[in-house]
C-alpha cells in the first residue's frame, strides 16, 4: 500500500490527519473541528 501524499496540500500532512482523525472519531461538525483546531493555534477553513 503507498503512502498518502499531501504535498499539493496547505497545511502539514500532520493537521490534515488529525482533522480527519477528529471528524470520524468524535462525529464533529466541520465547524466543530475548525473551533477546536483554532484554540490550538491552527488557522483553517472548511
Amino acid at each position: 500500500m503507498r503512502a498518502l501524499s499531501f504535498k499539493r496540500y496547505r497545511f502539514p500532512a500532520e493537521v490534515i490527519q488529525h482533522a480527519v482523525w477528529l471528524y470520524f472519531r468524535f462525529t464533529l461538525s466541520f465547524r466543530d473541528i475548525e473551533e477546536l483546531l483554532a484554540q490550538r493555534g491552527i488557522e483553517v477553513s472548511w
